[in-house]
């Protein structure tokens, strides 16, 4: 990946040098919750990449993330299959979910990230709540950043909308999905 930015301070986060900073996967979950029944279901997805472009002006600054659909894992094989298919991802035809930023606006000491997020052809405006865990350098010398983002979508605005009916009118998974975010990211030479 080339650099963007150069490498020089920027004036909002002690530590924080302009640059492009790809997503380590060893490092980084791309997770969601959603209801069944009573319960909640929790799922990760094992294959993405991405990149975070910090600017000297963080408002400037953006970020890509695309996932690969088919890496869903729920820690149910018969689900994750059914999650692939066409009632859910569709991952077949519809491999990649990407998110792109259009704005990082600082709230308080976090920062609300906006962006598009595409699903299965269906592009819709996202904000995830973000906060920003600092700057350290890893084992092997590079500038690394770390946060924590969240947010949640009607998994319906989609095209997400299988379910079973259930008796007394309710169905059996949610509507709501909650994205939750850990990341650490590394400068690129």
């Amino acid at each position: 990946m080339s650099i963007t930015g150069t490498t020089t301070p920027t004036t909002s986060i002690p530590g924080l040098v302009a640059g492009t900073y790809a997503l380590d996967s060893a490092h980084t979950e791309i997770g969601f919750t959603v209801r069944h029944l009573m319960t909640k279901v929790r799922g990760t997805f094992r294959e993405f990449a991405g990149e975070i472009v910090v600017k000297d002006s963080l408002e400037e600054s953006t970020a890509a993330v695309t996932v690969e659909l088919a890496s869903v894992h729920t820690r149910s094989e018969q689900r994750d299959a059914h999650l692939r298919s066409g009632d859910f991802f569709d991952a077949e035809n519809s491999p990649k979910m990407t998110f792109t930023s259009t704005a990082l606006k600082p709230e308080g000491d976090d920062f609300i990230l906006a962006g598009e997020l595409t699903i299965k052809g269906v592009t819709k405006p996202i904000e995830f709540a973000v906060e920003f865990l600092g700057v350290e350098q890893n084992a092997y010398g590079q500038k690394i950043i770390g946060f924590e983002g969240s947010a949640s979508i009607s998994r319906k605005e989609w095209g997400i909308d299988f379910n079973v009916p259930l008796e007394g009118g309710k169905l059996l998974i949610g509507d709501k999905v909650d994205i939750h975010l850990d990341v650490q990211a590394a400068l690129q030479d």
